[in-house]
């Protein structure tokens, strides 16, 4: 599934192509999305600006005067920018036809995305509503998160990964994070000191940062806005390399399941 880095730079990627744009027409060719796709949404669209493009842990709002259109990548959905007149293909359930001559164009084979509209304030909208802290914020500090922590006895890789609590962060990088603070997965989440949260928050800021810089990881479905995969993976220390010999201290990394996920880390220097 996106997380975070795929879907910030998604974000990052349409933006140039539609910020300031007015959508012509709004094409759904397939409504049965994870939440069905309105069924006025073209009506709503049609002759709108997008004034920005903005991010929400992992949805993506996309203003305009009259409301905000709220997507979602789902397990396998992506976003391209294509030539208006370019032929649907079996998967490619949504397009948005802006003036420039271009289509903001929903792929989703498994159909787990969503493509939502709201005329409220989007962060009052049921799904966003009770998102946690961004990750990526000044808000988000060794205190802020320890607060969050505070008296939770599940793992921590399991708290990284509640939305309410951090929003964003996913099973890749809640991993990745944990290996470069030094931090035990399974450890309970309360039982963080400062000083150990506050490694983690920076290793969060860090992975998070240098997976942005590389488009993201790779793994099955998700490609750039272009059509190219991300290249973090080529960076990932312990995700997905159970039995294979930890980047520090050469032991093993080990896969256990924490809260239905699989979770790789190194038994010697995570404690």
């Amino acid at each position: 599934m996106p997380e975070l880095p795929e879907v910030e730079t998604t974000r990052r990627g349409i933006d140039p192509h539609i910020t300031g744009r007015t959508i012509q027409a709004a094409v759904v060719r397939d409504p049965r999305l994870r939440w069905p796709v309105p069924a006025d949404l073209a009506d709503r669209l049609a002759g709108q600006i997008v004034r920005s493009v903005d991010r929400r842990g992992k949805y993506l709002l996309l203003r305009t005067d009259d409301g905000t259109v709220i997507l979602h990548l789902g397990m396998s959905g992506t976003l391209r920018v294509v030539p208006a007149g370019t032929a649907a293909e079996k998967h490619d359930h949504v397009d948005f036809i802006l003036d420039s001559g271009k289509a903001l164009r929903l792929n989703d084979s498994r159909r787990f995305g969503a493509v939502l509209w709201t005329s409220d304030d989007p962060k009052r909208h049921w799904l966003l509503a009770n998102l946690g802290v961004e990750p990526l914020s000044q808000e988000f500090t060794p205190a802020n998160l320890r607060e969050r922590l505070r008296g939770r006895r599940a793992a921590i890789k399991t708290c990284l990964m509640d939305s309410r609590i951090v929003a964003g962060i996913g099973n890749i990088y809640a991993s990745e994070s944990l290996f470069i603070a030094g931090i035990n997965p399974k450890r309970a989440g309360g039982r963080l000191s400062l000083p150990r949260t506050a490694k983690l928050v920076e290793a969060i800021k860090t992975v998070l940062s240098d997976a942005i810089r590389a488009g993201g990881t790779t793994l099955r479905d998700y490609t750039l806005v272009d059509g190219q995969p991300g290249y973090f993976q080529y960076h990932l220390n312990v995700y997905g390399r159970d039995g294979e010999p930890c980047p520090n201290c050469d032991k093993p990394i080990r896969c256990v399941v924490i809260g239905q996920r699989s979770t790789y880390y190194c038994t010697t220097c995570q404690t």
